[in-house]
């Protein structure tokens, strides 16, 4: 497998990160599978999408952050599943849940959003779980869009269940935009579901321009995770990106 860089903060202010994104189909599945393959990503941020959302779902979130030395930054079903996690390196300045508008017949969607800083860089980030639903599909990546332009940030970065493939509408919409991390800098492997038989890819991470891609992939073959926990832990794989944040100026 090809190198993927660590996490640090440079001589100059700028911060390399790992940011994971993960659906987790609310914990459903074999949890320690789970939080091995977090922990051994070592992620400095976690964007899950289905996190629990009814019965004591904040109690199960913190097990999950507790059990792979991360934090609860926001979400869970306050966005209606999306969350994020952070280990203690990243400075938190701000925090938003955003609820989406309900087609009648669908799914609540939202987002879970951030603002943080790692040494000398500033970062806004934004974890999705997109519609099952075609037109709005491609309707929630626009709020996506815009929602990423009002956070007041020059870079940013969200990831998430796009539900759609690279080629679909909602999806080139994003990479229209931002950078899709797997074609800018592909690293390990692409298909994200299902976990069992992986045959395409619909999850993703996606970044502003200013944003270095170092490396962007599912995971197999990494240090201390073995294919029979990617394929316990939850019904999609994960997607790991390696990221150089700049610094931000000195307001």
């Amino acid at each position: 497998m090809a190198f993927i860089p660590n996490s640090a903060t440079e001589p100059d202010g700028s911060a390399v990160i790992r940011v994971l994104t993960y659906n987790i189909r609310s914990m459903r599945d074999d949890t320690t599978a789970l939080a091995r393959v977090i922990t051994a990503c070592a992620p400095d941020l976690v964007l899950l999408q289905e996190s629990p959302l009814f019965f004591r779902w904040r109690k199960k979130l913190a097990r999950l952050a507790a059990a792979t030395g991360q934090v609860i930054l926001t979400g869970g079903a306050t966005a209606a599943g999306p969350a994020i996690l952070c280990t203690l390196r990243a400075t938190v300045e701000r925090t938003e849940d955003v609820l989406l508008p309900l087609t009648p017949g669908h799914h609540r969607r939202g987002f879970a959003t951030a603002v943080v800083r790692f040494g000398g860089a500033r970062l806004g980030v934004l974890s999705c779980h997109l519609s099952l639903d075609r037109s709005e599909r491609l309707e929630q990546s626009g709020m996506l869009l815009d929602r990423l332009a009002g956070m007041g940030v020059e870079h940013a970065v969200a990831g998430g269940d796009i539900n759609e493939r690279p080629d679909g509408p909602a999806f080139t919409r994003l990479a229209a935009t931002l950078q899709d991390c797997r074609t800018t800098a592909p690293w390990a492997a692409e298909h994200t579901f299902p976990a069992t038989a992986p045959n395409r890819r619909i999850d993703g991470v996606f970044a502003t321009k200013g944003v270095e891609v170092l490396g962007c992939g599912v995971p197999h073959g990494l240090p201390g995770i073995t294919e029979n926990d990617l394929r316990t832990a939850t019904d999609h794989l994960p997607v790991l990106a390696a990221l150089r944040i700049p610094a931000s100026p000195v307001s």
